[in-house]
Formats: structure tokens, C-alpha cells, sequence
């Protein structure tokens, strides 16, 4: 019965954990982007154009994570890390290192 009880909440929590925030970001300047995966903190990070996004990665504030992708992607006009979207201000902050 405790089986039964374990497999239950299990299946019931698999969409909410299959369905994780989004980490994203816009890069400023296209043609930076890179051609095919980037690996930072873990995460990685695919671009079509200027908007990339990425899946996984180590657990940190929002603002470190953008300027670890700075760091490796470029300046960014938006970045939102696990569903926390950073505002202009925090963007600024981001590009500027």
C-alpha cells in the first residue's frame, strides 16, 4: 500500500517537474551568437538568432547567472533565470560586469 501511496505522488509531481521556469536570454548582438551548444555553470545553452535558452545548471542568484552568460554569450538586452526575469536596471548591471 506505502509502494502504491510513493508511485502515486511521484506520478502526480513528474509534469510539474518536467515543466521547470524557463532560463533565457536575448542577446544584443546576434552575430555573437554561438553556432551550437555553450556549457556555463552547468547549464546549457543553444541560440537561434539572438534568443537563447538553456536547460539545467547549478542553483545561484539570478544576477550571477546573467554575468556568467555575459561573460561567455555577450552583452543581453533581456535574461529571465528560472522563471525570474531581471529588470532593466539588473540588466545594466549585468552587461556592465
Amino acid at each position: 500500500m506505502r509502494a502504491l501511496l510513493v508511485a502515486a505522488v511521484l506520478f502526480a509531481a513528474a509534469p510539474a517537474l518536467a515543466e521547470a521556469p524557463a532560463t533565457s536570454a536575448v542577446l544584443a548582438d546576434a552575430a555573437k551568437a554561438p553556432s551550437g551548444r555553450v556549457i556555463v555553470d552547468g547549464a546549457t545553452w543553444r541560440c537561434e538568432g539572438d534568443a537563447c535558452t538553456a536547460t539545467g545548471g547549478s542553483s545561484q542568484p539570478a544576477t550571477r547567472a546573467c554575468r556568467r552568460v555575459v561573460a561567455k554569450l555577450g552583452p543581453v538586452t533581456s535574461f529571465s533565470y528560472k522563471g525570474q526575469a531581471l529588470s532593466a536596471e539588473e540588466i545594466a548591471a549585468c552587461n556592465a560586469g
